[in-house]
Order: C-alpha cells, then structure tokens, then sequence
C-alpha cells in the first residue's frame, strides 16, 4: 500500500473479529517499524507494553469503560514512555556516532533534561504520539485497523500493569480485523482554517 493510501484510509475503528490473531512475524515487523519513530536525541523512551494475558486484558477493559476493542482487538498496545531514559547510559544511543558527536551530543542530552520535569514529560508524550502514528500507518499497509485511545483510567491502569514510578503511559493502540467500518468521517475543518503562514 501506498504511503497516501495508508493515510487516507486510517480510520480509528472501534469493532473488531475477537477471533483474529496476528502471527508472531507480524507483530515483531509491525514493531521493527514503529522504533524507526524518530525521539528527541534519539532517546527511544518509548516502552510498547503488549497485553496477551485474556484476564488482565479483561481488567483493562473494565478499565476503559468497557470499550470492547480493548479485549477484542488482536492487539492491545499501552505506550507508554521512561520520563529518565535520558539519563540511563545515554551514550548507549549514540554508541554508533563517532567520538566527536558523542563528546558533544551525550552532554547536551543532560544540560536539556536534567531538573526540567515538564519538559521530560512533554518529550515523552510527543514521542509516543509520533510512534503511535507510526504503528497504526504500519498496521494498515499490513491490511489491518487500529484505533488510539485515551478513554480509560490512566492509574488503574498503571497498577495493572505495574508501570514503574519513572514511567507515564500515553495512549493505547489496539490494532486487528475490523469487522464493521469506521463511521464516516465526522468532518475536517478547511485547510485555511488550520494554516498559519508565518504567524497569528
């Protein structure tokens, strides 16, 4: 499939076989791809937290006020995100630079994190919106749907999936077989209305 067509036909859909289940190929292509999702300093800080365990998905959903995608669809996705991965051993993701971008690169990372907490969590919702839109174009040039989602208790789910203190979750992404269509779409605001050509 095409990039454009991928585009244009994402839609977040809500229905899903139950009885569909992507290979373990699939699944390890679909996140090959979504770490190629460019991060700020090539932190990486995402986390993809795959719910296979029926029961937990079950609370989950329970969690998620009962959204039926989240036990039905093949895939159930919490992203979440380390707001410290910029201080755990940041030379390891320039291990490949030379020395020169390294000496200057892993000091930087610390001079733009350290003491900014607000900024940590910013770099870690922009990185994981970025990785999920990554994943659901993936899913659908492999002929699969997905939906993103927020609609849920953020701290139920935290404890049940035993999110660490330095961690946040962003969204979910449930991924499979739809088995009705997304709606049509509900309406997208003009292009001149979103473009601004230099300032407000």
């Amino acid at each position: 499939m095409e990039t454009r067509q991928a585009i244009e036909t994402r839609r977040a859909v809500k229905q899903y076989d139950p009885n569909h289940s992507m290979t373990a190929d699939e699944i390890r292509d679909l996140l090959s791809l979504a770490i190629l999702s460019p991060t700020a300093f090539n932190l990486q800080n995402w986390r993809f937290v795959i719910v296979r365990d029926k029961e937990l998905r079950r609370k989950i959903r329970a969690a998620a006020w009962e959204q039926a995608q989240v036990t039905d669809a093949s895939l159930l996705i919490v992203l979440c995100a380390d707001l410290k991965a910029w201080e755990k051993q940041p030379q390891r993701y320039w291990r490949n630079a030379p020395w020169e971008v390294q000496d200057y690169i892993v000091p930087a990372i610390d001079n733009y994190y350290r003491g900014k907490d607000q900024v940590q969590r910013d770099e870690a919702m922009r990185s994981c919106g970025i990785a999920a839109q990554t994943l659901m174009l993936a899913a659908r040039d492999m002929g699969y749907d997905s939906c993103p989602m927020d609609g849920f208790d953020f701290d139920a789910v935290g404890e049940l999936i035993n999110l660490p203190e330095d961690h946040v979750i962003a969204l979910f992404v449930v991924i499979g077989k739809a088995t009705q269509p997304a709606l049509p779409r509900g309406g997208q605001l003009p292009l001149q209305e979103v473009l601004v050509d230099d300032h407000f």
